[in-house]
């Protein structure tokens, strides 16, 4: 068993203790965050006499909705990198195949997380509704973060293996 597989899989269980917390921190603590959600969704903190602010969202209904979506992407992502990470684990003494294909659900929790945070807070709260506008209500740092970690385990668990890992 390689010393490498060893750290991509765990490094997969982290992922996934991370989204699965940051998930359970959402619905524990529900009004933290809605109160973010919501701030970016009707925009009430962007630049005065900003042009777009038509695009601005004010339906209780639909800043929940959104919330919802967000927390159940999050704990997607926690369930498939910890069904990836199990996987992986099953699979550390087995041929590079085998670890390769047990990858896949942890590549899908990476991806699901990257669309998440990249699209849904970088994209969409960022640009389309200028979250970065805001000095109180602005995620895009926490936002690119987790971006981060989330392509830098993904590439490095998809890196090539030689004997000697």
């Amino acid at each position: 068993m390689g010393h490498l597989r060893v750290i991509k899989t765990l490094l997969v269980a982290g992922v996934a203790l991370f989204a699965g917390l940051v998930s359970y921190n959402n619905i524990v603590d529900y009004g933290s965050n809605y109160a973010f959600v919501e701030h970016v969704l009707t925009m009430d903190t962007t630049f005065e006499g900003n042009q777009l602010k038509s695009r601005a969202i004010e339906s209780t209904f639909l800043h929940n909705l959104f919330y919802w979506l967000i927390i159940a992407s999050e704990g997607l992502v926690s369930l498939l990198c910890l069904l990836g990470a199990i996987n992986m684990l099953k699979t550390l003494t087995q041929d590079k195949a085998q670890f390769n294909q047990a990858k896949k659900l942890a590549n899908i929790g990476l991806f699901v997380g990257i669309i998440l945070w990249f699209t849904g807070f970088m994209t969409i709260g960022a640009e389309w509704f200028l979250m970065w506008q805001s000095p109180i209500w602005n995620g895009q740092e926490g936002a690119f973060r987790f971006i981060v970690i989330l392509f830098l385990t993904l590439g490095f668990i998809n890196q090539y293996e030689d004997a000697s890992n």
